[in-house]
């Protein structure tokens, strides 16, 4: 990733290797994963959750994803 990447940009880059990483998991879920993941489990995280706040919370996913199947191999 470039230093000029916004993070909309980085976050999308990285929902698509959580696409690849976990593709049982409806588009739908993931994102209202990642937000509670962010925000916590409120109804208003899914809507007040920021780009930011999302890469972060899909990075550690996808690092828990990436961990779990080095660990099964």
């Amino acid at each position: 990733m470039t230093m000029t990447e916004t993070a909309r940009e980085q976050l999308i880059s990285t929902l698509d290797q959580l696409n690849i990483a976990c593709p049982e998991m409806r588009f739908g879920q993931l994102i209202a994963n990642l937000a509670t993941l962010a925000r916590g489990l409120t109804a208003e995280s899914i809507w007040d959750v920021e780009d930011d706040e999302l890469l972060c919370a899909a990075r550690k996913q996808l690092a828990y994803f990436e961990d779990r199947d080095v660990q099964v191999t």
